[in-house]
């Protein structure tokens, strides 16, 4: 595999104020007269990896990295009770981003991202397609209604212990129902304890798809710290039990809005919990986005899928021959 760049610093970093009492944080490195890109991460409300940095060249590459409302350094915390979540949405997220862009003074950005970070980037780019110049997206994701319930309940086939477990930790009376829609109830509960068991609890199941999967990682979620792990369980549970805020199909059904943008999509063929019929499908009805699977590879990725991302964001830091940046 190539050698990815040092990691670097950010040489400027904030918090913007995004309305309804939010603040989020963002931090910007590498060139600032670059190619302008930012990583949108994944969850939702997992916050920014700075590890992000070092697929991108600080000599050609002008990088923004944020965190999403309610998680990493922005402002209220979700893990705080009181943090409400009304004001957190797709829509909401969306605005966020084009008031950072705004702030920030760039015109148009490469996006780079996965899972969630895949369906808020599919969303911003449909809902702004004139403010970008590329997409990268590793893990696939649209969030509909049927890649949730896949994820929450048709996996569960194949691991019917874990699964039987996480469906337990619910009220009797709510254990047939909507599984989603009953953990973020408890995720948002005024007793403490209530709402830590229900996030221990959704946490050891997505730790237990992971580690399903070749070259998963075990304790991927559980092993967070008590704050970003209550912050990612109830942000994520509160977006899922509402489909991500987005029309059943809506990304799939408005993918001719992202003509005109190349994309490199990559997808690993053994991933679990977002099957490749997602990623499939996307490619299909965007002519302009490249579909590459990467065999050995789960949805935490591998080798050579950190390369294949590597690669994708290499070509596009130089504009195609004859192909004229905005």
């Amino acid at each position: 595999m190539s050698d990815l760049y040092p990691l670097g610093q950010p040489y400027a970093q904030g918090l913007l104020e995004v309305g309804d009492g939010n603040e989020i944080h963002w931090e910007v490195s590498g060139n600032p007269e670059g190619k302008p890109a930012m990583v949108v991460h994944g969850g939702p409300g997992s916050g920014l990896s700075a590890g992000n940095r070092r697929y991108f060249d600080p000599e050609r590459y002008h990088l923004v990295l944020f965190d999403q409302r309610g998680c990493g350094q922005s402002r209220p915390h979700a893990a705080d009770p009181a943090t409400g979540l009304a004001h957190n949405t797709t829509a909401h997220l969306i605005a966020d981003m084009e008031r950072l862009r705004e702030h920030l003074g760039i015109d148009r950005w490469l996006l780079y991202g996965g899972s969630w970070g895949s369906t808020l980037i599919l969303a911003y780019a449909q809902a702004h397609p004139e403010r970008v110049s590329e997409i990268v997206i590793c893990g696939v994701t649209m969030t509909r209604p049927e890649e949730i319930d896949w994820l929450y309940r048709g996996v569960g086939r194949l691991l019917p212990g874990p699964w039987e477990a996480f469906r337990a930790a619910l009220p009797p009376g709510e254990q047939d129902g909507n599984l989603v829609a009953a953990y973020s109830r408890l995720l948002n509960s005024p007793d403490d304890a209530v709402r830590s068991e229900a996030a221990k609890s959704w946490a050891t199941w997505e730790d237990a798809v992971i580690a399903h999967e070749s070259l998963g990682k075990p304790n991927a979620y559980t092993d967070r710290p008590d704050d970003a792990l209550m912050a990612f369980t109830r942000i994520t549970a509160h977006y899922f039990a509402h489909d991500a805020f987005l029309k059943d199909g809506q990304i799939l059904r408005d993918a001719g809005r992202l003509a005109g943008i190349p994309g490199a999509l990559i997808h690993g063929r053994l991933d679990l919990g977002s099957p490749l019929y997602t990623a499939w499908s996307l490619a299909k009805a965007w002519p302009d986005a490249e579909l590459t699977v990467i065999q050995e590879s789960g949805h935490t990725g591998s080798p050579a899928m950190r390369q294949a991302i590597f690669e994708a964001i290499e070509r596009f830091a130089t504009p195609e021959p004859g192909r004229r940046e905005q």
